[in-house]
């Protein structure tokens, strides 16, 4: 009897251990599950914007089983994973992942630049041949068109003669079009204005039933008069700094950085463009992705279809609150648990073993001046417009009055070729004159002439961010590198888009069909995820690709 009763008061203590229950599958299992399939149903590309590296193992322990850890401990993790190229942005990051490529042959150099044959700013997904589709707005006149080369789901599309499904989805335009590519059967992205989801008529002319079935829905409405709290309580957010540091932006309509947070709207903004910066634009990210898996009845094919997400809630909060906040802790503990209900219905839908998955993230993140310097370590801030400026006043003291500077953006000066030619003034005059006035200012540490970089006395691997990042058409002239730690324009939050590894290492993790489990430290770039993922489906790399794939992360 007494044998009995300590059996049943093992196998209870053992199930609480087990709660939530890991979904956990060895390598054999999963070996079992794939066995005899000649490519997995369904690829899911997942970009967490803003992700850096670091995070992955900083919040590794309130994670659960079965969303970041599952990919961990069950999948390959290339822990040195890093960007080869210098403009760490969200355009710029989202096309390279998924053409393997560079700025300098994707031609997307930037979020915005200037485009010297049309003389103007340009942004990167901005198509103006186009209308909106889901409704009346502007926010619609996007495509890939000023994507350059051919991403994972064009290559899929060729391979397979159009039979694949693409499709992409993210709160923000360019996180679902860049991943999606030109041939994809659909690119969503969130109006803040009215909360739906959207597309343009570069896709098709109405919205599938299931988009409107969910914009039906109105999850916007519900979660906007909703209230951000903690998700734990405050004494067990150890990995952050405390509720209410003088360097943590406040939401629109908050007194203080703190929680909780209520999202009140501004007259003369979106009435739903807050949510942007909360856990719950993830979750209406999660949500949507999952009845896209459902509508377009994704993995349900005789051939590979491909799904691409992109969760943008994780950057807006990163810009108002820094790396080291709690809300962005809070995002991630929340952000893991959508992963695992994302994960749970591929299981169901698709079947486990059945579908590959792999994650990563458009850029990192600086640290906060005002938290480094709470350690001592060298930061700072520019102003936006000092940089700009002193170019300006430089060219026109020197030179004259006139329109020497196009334009200065993405840390790179814009020069106006078509006047320095006509005063017969050469590039590198100007570069001398540039570098002698900017060195002297706080926080630059080099000016790079990116027409002239096997001059630049600098180590070969940020030699080479910069030959990757340079478009002819697109990019600037000179590059103005700041120190490690600073960067420009706000007090409050973080940015990125340097050469530093704060912004360039992020995360590469594969799990599922196909997949070695295991780790690897030897260094791999952003270009190397979409040759190693169509290696595994046997296809033919993006046109533009410049990486390798992985052979570490393939099942032999």
């Amino acid at each position: 009897m007494r044998l009995s009763v300590l059996c049943l008061l093992l196998l209870a203590t053992s199930a609480l251990a087990q709660s939530p229950k890991s979904t956990r599958s060895t390598p054999k299992q999963l070996a079992t599950a794939t066995k005899g399939a000649k490519h997995p149903k369904l690829v899911v590309g997942i970009v967490v914007d803003q992700m850096r590296y670091d995070y992955l193992h900083r919040y590794y322990d309130k994670f659960g089983p079965n969303g970041f850890r599952r990919m961990l401990d069950q999948g390959f993790n290339a822990r040195n994973n890093h960007y080869h190229y210098a403009a760490t942005y969200t355009g710029p990051g989202h096309a390279a992942v998924y053409t393997g490529s560079a700025p300098a042959l994707n031609g997307i150099v930037g979020n915005d630049f200037y485009d010297r044959k049309l003389g103007r700013l340009m942004y990167c997904a901005e198509d103006t041949t186009v209308k909106t589709v889901g409704n009346t707005g502007t926010a619609g006149l996007m495509s890939p068109r000023n994507l350059l080369v051919t991403t994972i789901g064009d290559q899929l599309k060729l391979a397979t003669d159009g039979r694949s499904k693409v499709v992409g989805i993210a709160l923000k335009d360019r996180g679902a079009i860049m991943p999606a590519g030109h041939a994809a059967d659909g690119a969503y992205w969130f109006d803040s204005k009215d909360g739906n989801f959207i597309t343009s008529t570069y896709y098709r002319k109405d919205l599938p039933q299931w988009v409107q079935e969910f914009n039906g829905r109105k999850l916007p409405e519900q979660f906007i008069t909703k209230k951000w709290e903690m998700s734990l309580p405050a004494n067990q957010y150890v990995e952050s700094t405390v509720d209410d540091e003088p360097y943590e932006a406040t939401l629109p309509g908050e007194a203080k950085p703190v929680f909780p947070h209520e999202f009140v709207v501004q007259t003369g903004t979106p009435k739903y463009e807050l949510l942007r910066t909360s856990p719950f634009g993830d979750q209406i990210t999660k949500d949507f992705a999952v009845a896209a898996l459902k509508g377009e009845k994704l993995g349900q094919h005789d051939v590979t279809d491909m799904l691409c997400v992109s969760f943008s809630s994780p950057d807006y909060i990163g810009h108002a609150f820094g790396t080291h906040s709690i809300e962005t802790e809070d995002n991630y503990l929340r952000l893991d648990k959508q992963l695992a209900e994302l994960f749970a219905e591929l299981d169901a839908s698709v079947g486990k073993g059945q579908w590959l998955a792999f994650l990563s993230a458009d850029h990192g993140a600086a640290d906060v001046p005002g938290f480094l310097k709470e350690y001592r370590i060298p930061s700072g801030v520019k102003g936006y417009g000092e940089i700009g400026d002193s170019v300006k006043n430089a060219l026109e003291r020197t030179y004259g009055p006139g329109k020497w500077m196009l334009s200065y953006f993405n840390q790179q000066v814009y020069l106006n070729h078509s006047l320095l030619a006509q005063k017969k003034i050469p590039i590198q005059q100007v570069y001398e004159l540039l570098q002698s006035v900017l060195m002297k200012q706080r926080g630059i540490v080099n000016v790079v002439n990116l027409h002239d970089l096997g001059s630049e006395a600098m180590p070969e691997i940020q030699a080479n961010m910069f030959r990757n990042v340079y478009h002819p058409n697109r990019s600037g002239d000179f590059y103005v590198m700041l120190e490690a730690g600073w960067f420009e324009g706000r007090t409050r939050g973080t940015t990125h888009g340097t050469t530093y590894s704060y912004d360039t290492h992020v995360p590469f993790l594969m799990y599922g069909w196909g997949i070695q489990p295991g780790q690897l430290l030897r260094r791999t770039h952003i270009h190397d995820i979409a040759p190693t993922v169509t290696a595994l489906l046997g296809i033919l790399e993006p046109n533009g690709c410049v990486g390798n794939p992985v052979p570490e992360a393939i099942a032999k």
